[in-house]
């Protein structure tokens, strides 16, 4: 599944739903969006559920407001983004190398930290030897 980068206005929306953890009414992110730049009511209303169309979205009725929370994580979305970056190479080695060659040290370890978690099995150090 392919995954679009959020528009401006949709990753504002998603950022306070992500940032809020919770059911979110559109206006209370009009509000908040507000206190930075004007938007209009009617815009997040609308943008708010092309996401929920979108998937990014679920909503449940409350009174005569929809609520919206977020039905996958900031984290996941990243890493989609990241995983259709590094689909639209044809030399995913590569991109890969080149990726980690711009990243800090602080950034290595976070890396080499998370393919640890994610496969135990795996020895440790950057190469698969030890340190």
């Amino acid at each position: 599944m392919r995954v679009r980068r959020l528009g401006e206005l949709e990753a504002e929306i998603m950022d306070r739903v992500w940032q809020w953890e919770r059911p979110a009414s559109v206006r209370e992110i009009v509000d908040d969006i507000n206190r930075g730049r004007k938007v209009a009511y009617t815009t997040v209303m609308t943008v708010a559920d092309i996401l929920y169309r979108k998937g990014w979205l679920s909503r449940e009725k409350s009174g005569r407001a929809w609520m919206y929370e977020a039905v996958r994580s900031r984290e996941e979305y990243t890493a989609a983004l990241m995983q259709d970056a590094l689909g639209d190479s044809q030399d995913r080695r590569a991109a890969l190398l080149r990726f980690v060659e711009r990243m800090s040290h602080e950034d290595v370890a976070a890396l080499d930290e998370a393919l640890r978690a994610a496969h135990p099995d795996r020895p440790a150090g950057p190469t698969g030897g030890t340190r």
